[in-house]
């Protein structure tokens, strides 16, 4: 092993005292690199582990192993993880994790089985440095990484590192290999960097530039980091021509790529993240097991992309459908048989089923629920959260659980019970008002989303109200929801939140245009996604403008020779 070397790399131009970038960029590199230095940073947003594999895949191709442990991107209070990695740091433990993972992604891109698909040139002397043939892999490669061509400092820092790795180590590989792993922990890699311009439209403000707006563009619809086409367009200028803009933007949410964004919006927009830490009562709750859990969240994801992209349903019947899928793991669950060999196959509940929309999902209802037993409380307050955005205030730091907990009680053989019991105090009624007339139709159901008809043998009450509307069960509640306004102006705002990584600063009249616009095309997601993507105010700078820090990463990429 040769000695551990150290990468400084930061947000501006990369500060080097190398020599100029290999002249044979003359024998020509597929991209030329930058010759002016970059926009005005005015924001980074780090990448989601969705994000990070994803990219990985499409530009090295889906047989590159990922594997390691992503330092979790911390979620605002109410907000969406799209807006925290707007200021998410990385950890010196998390950058290791990084570090080990690019060295990995770097291993397998150039071992004998793959580097023949990402080198358009041979070295020289395989054991010798070649800055000529480093520079033409290198900057492609660049170009896809940052979501920008690179500069002609980077290009010159790459290829000296890939020089001095080959010195040392006696392969012309393996210096390659160093010099892409640096790349991979560059923060023009693990974050969106997005640089502005100024905005013809509005004297002395900013807008983001073409290729800030590719990547916004392609992480919104497609949860990846933008393809060569995208570049391109970036490149000649069309994505800051409104008409150009549009059409580019038709055609992506037209193609099943689609898909992807959409599962990534509704992830973050219902905390799937979650998921990860959800736990059960194994005593309780004997049927659940590993299969069930990790089958919940992707139930709920092929159910909301069956409706939302594949039907082009409107999104208000996300919460009255019938129609689901499971697989061989929920059967047991929803009372359904299916064999090991179908896979995941669609099923629709019954008329007479409380079973319906989003809410009647096994997933939702097993979320919002404690290890051993059904919570209204939780549930109506996801409700009012999530899908209302409409925030509910924590609970005072003394109150008193007892009367909630006991599940066993005869005097109170029912949660609805023990609620009114427990809501003879006015400071916990004020925020139960909120939440349990919308938890409460769903009791039905218990802790893992199991139907029952009773709760301690005791007949359970399925009434609920919802902004002045009386109704009964889930199916009631489906109805509600999907008949208010507050559902579909929640939707709205979180998209544009979702694609900006800000919520909308004019207190819901932003927000309230695009649900206009929604409403009008049938309440179609893609053409929510579609309006965000175009709208002006998207690409628009509010905010002070981001004075990039010089953030050092030190790695310990080592070469093996």
């Amino acid at each position: 092993m040769i000695r551990a070397l150290s990468l400084i790399v930061a947000l501006g131009l990369t500060a080097c005292s190398a020599e100029k970038a290999p002249q044979s960029a003359s024998a020509e590199p597929s991209f030329a690199p930058l010759k002016e230095p970059l926009g005005q940073i005015v924001a980074m947003r780090r990448l989601t582990e969705a994000q990070y594999r994803n990219s990985i895949a499409d530009i090295f191709g889906s047989d590159i192993r990922v594997a390691g442990r992503f330092e979790p991107i911390v979620r605002p209070v109410h907000e969406l993880i799209a807006t925290g990695a707007t200021s998410s740091t990385i950890s010196p433990a998390g950058l290791e994790q990084f570090d080990a993972m690019a060295r990995a992604i770097a291993a397998q891109i150039f071992d004998a089985d793959h580097r023949a698909q990402f080198m358009d040139c041979a070295p020289r002397d395989a054991a010798v440095p070649d800055p000529d043939c480093a520079a033409r892999i290198l900057v492609p490669m660049g170009r896809y990484l940052f979501r920008r061509p690179m500069t002609q400092e980077e290009v010159a820092a790459y290829v000296m590192m890939a020089g001095k790795a080959t010195e040392s180590s006696g392969s012309f590989h393996k210096g390659m290999e160093l010099a892409l792993a640096a790349m991979l922990v560059s923060p023009h890699f693990l974050y969106v960097v997005e640089s502005a311009e100024p905005d013809p439209e509005s004297p002395g403000g900013l807008r983001l530039d073409n290729l800030a707006r590719a990547s916004r563009l392609s992480f919104l619809l497609w949860n990846t980091t933008p393809n060569d086409a995208l570049l391109k367009a970036a490149e000649q200028g069309q994505l800051t021509d409104p008409v150009q803009l549009a059409a580019i933007a038709q055609r992506m949410v037209r193609s099943p790529r689609l898909e992807d964004g959409v599962r990534a919006f509704f992830a973050d927009m219902l905390l799937f993240e979650k998921f990860d830490e959800m736990a059960k009562d194994q005593i309780v709750y004997p049927r659940f097991n590993p299969d069930v859990a990790s089958a919940l969240s992707e139930q709920m994801l092929r159910m909301i992309v069956d409706q939302l992209v594949t039907q082009k349903g409107d999104y208000r019947d996300l919460f009255t459908t019938r129609r689901t899928f499971i697989n061989r793991a929920l059967g047991p669950l929803y009372q359904a048989k299916v064999t090991s060999t179908q896979g995941w196959v669609p099923y629709e509940f019954a008329p007479g089923d409380d079973r319906a929309g989003l809410l009647g999902q096994a997933g939702f209802l097993a979320l919002y629920a404690h290890s051993g037993r059904s919570s209204p409380t939780l549930r109506g307050r996801a409700i009012r959260e999530l899908l209302l955005c409409q925030p509910v205030p924590n609970p005072p730091g003394n109150v008193n659980f007892t009367a909630v907990q006991d599940v066993t009680s005869t005097a109170m053989p029912t949660a609805r019970m023990r609620l009114n019991a427990h809501n003879s105090d006015p400071v916990c009624a004020a925020c139960h008002k909120i939440t349990d007339p919308l938890g409460l139709p769903l009791e039905k159901f218990d802790g893992i989303g199991a139907f029952r008809r009773q709760e301690n043998g005791a007949p359970i009450d399925t009434a609920g109200l919802f902004e002045g509307v009386a109704f009964q069960g889930n199916v009631g509640l489906g109805k509600a929801l999907a008949a208010s306004k507050s559902t579909t102006e929640c939707v709205a705002g979180r998209a544009f939140q979702y694609a900006t990584g800000r919520v909308p600063e004019d207190d819901g009249a932003l927000a309230g245009g695009i649900e206009q616009d929604f409403a009008k095309d049938g309440y179609r997601i893609a053409s929510l996604f579609l309006r965000v993507a175009t709208m002006p105010q998207a690409y628009r700078i509010a905010a002070t403008p981001l004075v990039a820090p010089q953030i050092a990463m030190t790695t310990r990429t080592g070469v093996h020779p």
